[in-house]
């Protein structure tokens, strides 16, 4: 089993609308909901992969009962702590015309000390004998931008192999707390690492460096693939894959898609070669559906042996 945690869930609008231009009054011609944020998705995906997973997280209000309702009529497992603030609203509006996606997110709620305190509470069991609890998404107001750095910690002295996703001090801190991997996006991992990443070299440097800080496995993501530095045993693997080109309809959520199926394979003790081939071959295929999250298995399957997988060496000075 497979815990996913999201502090600051959404609910997620996506609005289609075409020919859309900034400052003119517009009518959508779809509208499109679901209960979001990183690390929901991440378990949207896992169901999808047939993985057992429970969504954990805080949710508050109206808005937070509707992210528990969207969850359960998905059947996604959940067990999510009420907090007194209410939960934030996410819209995007998509321009199929243009190819464009427009994100508005608002902050989230405030959230107390005790509501964190019942969160923690929460994990410790659900952890219990879970393979993975996956951290992921960005903090509500209030709280410090050491949580995922302490959740880290004291998961790890019970022994739970932690997941974290997240960007800014609170995925720095998080890092340094040593968690079995972590997995920024190329955005997130050049201001991990105070530089621009133009080529397999950056990419190697990047890898080392956050490996360096703390972390055991790294895996940065981007829209067609990834580059990733992967421990087994005593060996460590620096891997880069890459998918063939499709059009995007959005590529919000690949990363969360990727980092589902790479967990599914680990948890079903596959090659790191071959897990990392799986999960470049999901990401790319959830670009291809609104929703974060969504991907056809059956269509990532198929993309599966045109992945470009080669093995990168530093070079030593």
């Amino acid at each position: 089993m497979i815990v996913t945690v999201t502090v600051n869930a959404a609910l997620d609008r996506t609005l289609t609308v075409p020919v859309f231009q900034i400052g003119f009054r517009h009518r959508s011609s779809e509208v499109f909901t679901l209960a979001g944020g990183k690390g929901i998705n991440v378990a949207r995906a896992l169901k999808r992969l047939e993985v057992p997973v429970v969504a954990t997280g805080l949710t508050g209000g109206r808005t937070g009962t509707r992210i528990v309702e969207e969850l359960t009529s998905e059947a996604i497992l959940n067990d999510f702590v009420r907090i007194a603030d209410e939960s934030r609203t996410s819209t995007a509006v998509v321009d199929p015309t243009g190819g464009t996606y427009t994100e508005i997110n608002e902050w989230g709620p405030e959230v107390t000390p005790g509501e964190l305190d019942t969160l923690m509470e929460k994990l410790h069991y659900l952890s219990q004998g879970a393979d993975f609890v996956v951290l992921a998404g960005s903090l509500p107001r209030k709280v410090p931008t050491s949580f995922y750095a302490d959740a880290v910690r004291d998961l790890a002295r019970r022994e739970v192999r932690v997941v974290l996703d997240s960007e800014g001090e609170p995925l720095q801190l998080g890092v340094e707390a040593a968690p079995f991997l972590v997995s920024p996006n190329q955005r997130e991992a050049e201001q991990l690492v105070g530089q621009e990443l133009e080529d397999d070299d950056d990419f190697l440097m990047a890898l080392d460096a956050i490996a360096e800080m703390g972390a055991r496995n790294v895996l940065i993501t981007l829209e067609n693939g990834c580059f990733a530095l992967l421990r087994f045993g005593r060996k460590t693997h620096r891997l880069r894959a890459f998918a063939p080109h499709v059009e995007p309809v959005s590529a919000v959520g690949s990363g969360d898609v990727l980092v589902a199926q790479f967990l599914t394979g680990l948890v079903a003790e596959l090659r790191p070669e071959e897990a990392l081939g799986l999960a470049v071959a999901a990401g790319t295929a959830s670009v291809l559906e609104l929703g974060a999250g969504r991907f056809d298995p059956l269509y990532a399957a198929t993309l599966v042996s045109n992945i470009e997988l080669a093995e990168l060496h530093p070079v030593r000075s």
